[in-house]
């Protein structure tokens, strides 16, 4: 079962919910869900985190899963969705595009064919940020879909090199460019 937590943001008017999808090992706390929904509430969304305790599943039952979970942290909300989904966050691709959510992707799963299909299959905005040491990244596989794609050189799955600084370099620059997206609705 997930828990949410749904951040302050001080907005009375929120232009809608961003759900915060994790990854397997890559909880809502670490740097590119937490800046990447920082972000979010700048831009005047209500930002809800979602924590899980994913299990070890087929590809299919994971792609299920992960969307009964977003289905469940969405709820009964009526309004625009954003998802930001890390890693295995983003197997909530195929539910994100059945309701035509808009949706940024951290280090997709682009070696899943079921996620870059659904990807390909969303009609709204999303967009797709990966690195070239990361092996679940597919440049090919990410310009198929449609979104704006974000490519750090270098960069492995947790956006990270063996450079601290440039680290921390690469996580500015991809909360920059989340901040220039979302500042483009």
């Amino acid at each position: 079962m997930s828990e949410y937590v749904d951040w302050p943001n001080g907005h009375d008017e929120p232009v809608g919910l961003t759900v915060l999808l994790p990854g397997r090992n890559y909880p809502a706390t670490m740097p590119l869900l937490t800046f990447a929904g920082r972000a979010a509430v700048q831009h005047g969304w209500h930002v809800r985190a979602v924590s899980w305790d994913a299990p070890d599943l087929d590809t299919e039952a994971t792609v299920e899963w992960v969307g009964t979970q977003l289905a469940e942290a969405v709820g009964d909300f009526e309004g625009r969705v954003l998802v930001i989904g890390k890693s295995l966050g983003t197997c909530g691709a195929a539910y994100a595009a059945a309701r035509d959510y808009e949706a940024i992707w951290l280090t997709p799963l682009l070696h899943l064919p079921q996620v870059v299909q659904a990807m390909s299959d969303n009609t709204n905005r999303q967009m797709l940020i990966g690195g070239t040491d990361d092996p679940a990244w597919n440049p090919d596989a990410a310009r198929s879909t449609g979104g704006t794609i974000t490519q750090i050189d270098d960069a492995d799955h947790g956006m990270f090199t063996d450079d601290a600084v440039r680290s921390a370099e690469i996580h500015v620059e991809v909360t920059r460019e989340i901040s220039r997206w979302l500042g483009n609705t």
